[in-house]
């Protein structure tokens, strides 16, 4: 069970790394459901599966990470497009994008800081992220539409990520 969910995770990557390079306006929201999906599928097995060997641990925590990196952007995007479908239908997409511009960019950075700071063992880094994303945008969060866009893509980023680093946990059990 520990290479299934080796599998899912590198699965999750890939899907996420396919999304991703489609771009957000025109990425299907169904992508973020698959995602979802396949991540759900490696925790379940990864809870079933027992103490995995040093080798797959160490498989774990890279795919885990490529997970968390790559899968966030699509299912925040999918998130954001069902906060508020009436905008993703009329502009093609989600949000203003002239609305938190370089998002994308600074939720791989924030997704890769999170993973890394708990996968290290250190969950205090994640008030470090919070802080440094929210300082970096705090003159743009003003506006209510960016308020409110910064928060739901900030918190389905880094509940997606912390989801990718459970899986390696389970793993590590």
């Amino acid at each position: 069970m520990t290479v299934a969910t080796l599998v899912l995770l590198g699965a999750v990557a890939l899907v996420g790394l396919v999304l991703a390079s489609v771009g957000e306006r025109v990425r299907p929201q169904w992508g973020g459901v698959v995602l979802v999906l396949l991540l759900a599928a490696a925790a379940v097995l990864s809870w079933r599966s027992g103490r995995a060997t040093a080798d797959v641990r160490q498989w774990g925590v890279a795919l885990g990470a490529l997970a968390a990196v790559l899968g966030g952007g699509p299912v925040a995007s999918a998130v954001l497009r069902s906060a508020d479908p009436t905008n993703a239908v009329a502009a093609g997409g989600p949000g203003d994008p002239e609305v938190l511009r370089g998002g994308a960019w600074v939720g791989v950075l924030e997704r890769a800081a999170l993973a890394g700071t708990l996968l290290a063992g250190w969950p205090d880094g994640l008030a470090v992220v919070i802080a440094v994303k929210g300082l970096g945008r705090y003159t743009e969060l003003k506006k209510p539409a960016a308020a409110e866009r910064f928060i739901i893509g900030t918190l389905a980023s880094l509940l997606w990520a912390a989801a990718c680093v459970g899986c390696v946990v389970l793993l590590r059990r």
